[in-house]
């Protein structure tokens, strides 16, 4: 028996706000999806290289947004940057997964917002219908980014630094977890992609986290 994920709600901007353990962002007033730092293709990127890492990663992200799409039905999902990882990941099988991903969601309507990995890698084919922006890119009373940064009167959601943090147990115990991070009027969105790796953040009095675990989300 599958439990239901626990999303935390929170107020940004003056709308309330579901923190997803996918992870994601829902903004269930105007159905949009956030998603941040997908990073198809790394693991392929990485085996051209000839490093042994594990494959699988590209269909266990298009799962996991499916399931996404499907408990949440969403009219939009906004990508804040880096959707693909490398050049290198431009394979014709991942190319293959990520149109028939695309094809399982005709309506959806898709928007990317430049990270710095996609002016390596180039933006998403056209046949993906997916509308590539600059950022920051608003939507509604947020400013869509990649990178952290401030913009005056928009509240800004961002990812590219993979935020995580370290509980600490009993003893020696610990463990690493992907979080969200809001300082002022921003909010930093754990990656979205396996294998993406992560930088730590720790707590500060004007730092509020958010930790991602198993399927559930709730505030440190």
């Amino acid at each position: 028996m599958t439990s239901t994920p626990k999303a935390c709600r929170v107020e940004l901007a003056g709308q309330q706000i579901e923190l997803l353990p996918d992870p994601a962002l829902w903004w269930p007033a105007e159905r949009v999806l956030f998603i941040a730092d997908l990073h198809l293709g790394k693991a392929a990127t990485y085996r051209a290289l000839g490093q042994p890492v594990p494959s699988g990663t590209t269909q266990a992200n298009l799962a996991r947004l499916d399931r996404l799409i499907d408990r949440h039905a969403p009219g939009e999902i906004v990508f804040l940057g880096d959707f693909l990882h490398a050049a290198q990941a431009r394979t014709s099988q991942l190319l293959a997964a990520v149109e028939a991903w695309r094809d399982r969601h005709p309506a959806l309507a898709c928007t990317l917002v430049r990270g710095n990995h996609d002016s390596r890698a180039g933006d998403p084919p056209a046949s993906l219908r997916i509308g590539v922006v600059d950022e920051p890119h608003p939507v509604g009373p947020f400013a869509a980014c990649h990178h952290p940064q401030r913009q005056p009167a928009r509240f800004v959601l961002a990812g590219h630094v993979h935020p995580t943090l370290k509980l600490h147990g009993r003893g020696r115990d610990s463990v690493r977890l992907p979080c969200f991070v809001q300082e002022g009027d921003q909010l930093i969105l754990p990656a979205f992609g396996e294998f993406t790796g992560g930088w730590r953040v720790d707590a500060a009095p004007d730092r509020r986290l958010y930790a991602v675990g198993g399927d559930a989300v709730w505030k440190v």
